[in-house]
């Protein structure tokens, strides 16, 4: 049996579309440093750079001999070094290559001021392993750097080619002082191109290389852009070139690896004919779990069952029918797509497959036709308009990894003509849930009455949607004892460091995934949170709702805001005094911070509270809308953020 997975399944065309009578070598097979480099004159605008890419060389070339393809990878980097903090960050150089990468050339060496040249050899690379995360790393040990030494290092790999898709980034943390890419491919082939976030458009050039076509950009001082900047998209906000093979003068092949070949491929891979012992099984399995009427609740069901009995894995060997896919409870991406369609269909629920891509990484671009867009994929329900992850073992509907959401998808839908079905495509939106389900509240009481000195504190603490996510599945991988530590320190982000009361938890556990919000209940004495000044009493009130996140930003902000989740929290604290007690600073609980954009209220910080005889109540409501936010609105939008830190702050003033 051969491993399968969907990206192997999904580009089957790839050399039919491809067929070529012509190869050679690559253009750059001789390509090396300078054994004795010329001096290296910093340009004047970089001299007082702590760090500096000053040239970036980076050629790939396509090679087709017969009926196979193959691609030579070139990138030559020099790399100015002028601070401390270069120094440290350069003194280990990573190698990460992927498995289908073959390394024919690897080299570093160090220039530096003097003339001297320090050249690591093989021997000089190291092992390094990351024991929390299982993973192991291979780098340079590079010894001797100094400030004003200048870092060489070039890699030569061959790979398979990227025809389908491909994304360079041609922008860094680092300034680059002078950036040459260069794609080169036979002549006959035609590929479709887009530049991105103000990168220059390619020049094409068909005599530079005999019977080769040589796209090149070229980009001087492009500058640095950090990606350090909280709620921000760096990968998307730089500059990006993404090709892929179009077209192949030589057989007439047009219009390659489009989505509707994508979205038929996928269709006949996924929804076989079932014979009678499939049939049998696929009845036997769905006779198991429970029926409702209620269709989220059925597929809640669907999803919960097959969760719990298949193990997904990625990189196993495909199953020959769903009969296997059952009996070995065992399933690899097109073997769990066959066995969701194939249950939904016994349950007559209508479902489309949507294949996207993290918005972290290469965000769909729905004016790009690109399988590089098609790296992951979900269910989607038309009739409750809800997505199901069917990879993911700890989400359940309506719940789906943030990062696949707001953000375009393939949506591949079934349609029925003269009794066959046919796969028809299109592209939408993806939604994440918004604020209807990912709500959090806090219904807290801080009764004073009994001694003044040490309040009993009473939190009831509700997290929906994907905050109740993080924590609703601990409770079914741990021990019981783990499992109350771990509530523990989930309640001492809420409190102080103490011994609690009563701690308990509720809604929790896989079966409440998706259904209902985590809930935690606490009680516990709250004289760590009072200190004394004279005869006064100072209670650090603001602590209870829970650290918030501070949003100081020196430096000028560049990214526009781009959040995880649209999320909403509301609050109330009610604060019960003895009888003549006084209390002060309580105008510091009113507090009113927006964030407008086309004239609605998108983000908000707003607090106020009522004083009633011997009861104080404080309500306040902290909700983001939506996802993105323009770059022209972030002094507000920061001000909603550290409204909330301001109000963890909070410092009351009794006395008796």
């Amino acid at each position: 049996m051969k491993k399968t997975n969907l990206k192997i399944i999904l580009t089957l065309l790839l050399f039919i579309n491809v067929t070529i009578n012509y190869g050679q070598d690559f253009s750059f097979k001789n390509y090396d440093w300078q054994e004795k480099p010329n001096k290296i004159e910093i340009p004047t605008l970089y001299k007082d750079s702590k760090e500096v890419i000053l040239d970036c060389t980076e050629k790939i070339e396509i090679v087709v001999t017969g009926n196979s393809a193959k691609q030579y990878h070139l990138k030559h980097e020099k790399i100015f070094i002028n601070s401390d903090e270069a120094i440290e960050r350069n003194n280990k150089i990573y190698i990460s290559f992927g498995n289908n990468e073959t390394i024919l050339m690897n080299k570093v060496r160090v220039l530096l001021k003097n003339g001297t040249i320090i050249t690591l050899k093989p021997e000089d690379i190291k092992e390094e392993i990351d024991k929390e995360r299982g993973l192991k790393y291979n780098y340079f040990a590079v010894n001797g750097l100094e400030k004003g030494a200048i870092i060489e290092k070039i890699y030569l790999l061959e790979e398979n080619p990227d025809l389908k898709g491909n994304t360079i980034k041609m922008q860094a943390e680092l300034p680059i002082s002078n950036l040459n890419f260069q794609l080169i491919y036979p002549k006959n082939l035609v590929f479709k191109t887009k530049t991105y976030n103000g990168l220059s458009n390619p020049t094409f050039n068909d005599n530079e290389i005999d019977g080769k076509t040589v796209l090149t950009i070229n980009e001087k001082d492009i500058t640095a852009l950090d990606d350090d900047e909280k709620y921000s998209n760096w990968d998307v906000q730089i500059k990006l070139f993404r090709y892929k093979l179009d077209a192949n003068n030589n057989n007439g092949a047009k219009n390659l690896y489009n989505y509707k070949e994508f979205a038929t491929n996928v269709h006949n891979r996924i929804n076989t004919a079932l014979d009678k012992k499939e049939q049998k099984s696929i009845e036997d399995f769905c006779a198991t779990i429970t029926k409702s009427n209620d269709e989220q609740e059925q597929i809640w069901n669907i999803e919960n069952k097959i969760k719990k009995t298949i193990t997904f894995e990625r990189f196993i060997d495909s199953k020959e029918n769903l009969t296997e896919i059952i009996k070995s409870k065992q399933a690899n991406e097109v073997d769990i797509l066959k066995l969701y369609k194939a249950v939904l269909k016994n349950f007559k629920i209508e479902n489309n497959v949507v294949f996207t891509t993290s918005r972290y990484k290469i965000p769909f671009d729905k004016d790009f036709e690109s399988y590089e867009n098609l790296n992951d994929f979900l269910l989607y329900f038309p009739n409750i308009k809800k997505y199901l992850s069917p990879k993911e073992i700890e989400f359940r509907i309506p719940l789906f990894p943030k990062y696949l959401g707001n953000n375009y998808g393939l949506f591949i839908k079934e349609k029925e003509f003269a009794g066959t079905t046919m796969a028809i495509s299109d592209i939408n939106f993806i939604e994440i849930p918004g604020t209807e389900i990912s709500h959090d509240y806090m219904d807290i009481v801080v009764d004073f009455t009994k001694d003044i000195a040490n309040p009993n504190i009473t939190s009831k603490l509700s997290f929906g949607g994907y905050s109740g996510l993080n924590m609703q599945p601990v409770k079914d991988f741990y021990p019981a004892e783990q499992y109350q530590t771990i509530l523990k320190n989930i309640a001492e982000n809420y409190s102080v460091k103490t011994e609690y009361k009563t701690l308990t938890a509720s809604n929790d556990g896989v079966e409440n995934i998706g259904k209902k919000p985590f809930v935690l209940d606490l009680t516990f004495e709250g004289k760590e949170l009072i200190q004394m000044a004279g005869d006064k009493y100072l209670f650090s009130i603001g602590q209870i709702i829970g650290r918030q996140m501070e949003f100081y930003q020196e430096n000028k902000r560049v990214l526009p805001v781009e959040i995880d989740y649209p999320h909403f929290y509301t609050r109330k604290i009610k604060i019960i005094l003895p009888q003549g007690a006084t209390i002060q600073n309580l105008e510091k609980f009113n507090m009113d911070f927006k964030t407008n954009i086309n004239n609605k209220t998108e983000a908000a910080f707003i607090s106020n509270y009522n004083k009633k005889d011997n009861e104080i109540v404080v309500e306040n409501t902290e909700y983001y809308n939506i996802i993105n936010y323009p770059l022209s609105c972030f002094e507000d939008y920061k001000a909603v953020i550290n409204a909330a830190a301001d109000f963890n702050k909070i410092v009351v003033i009794l006395s008796n």
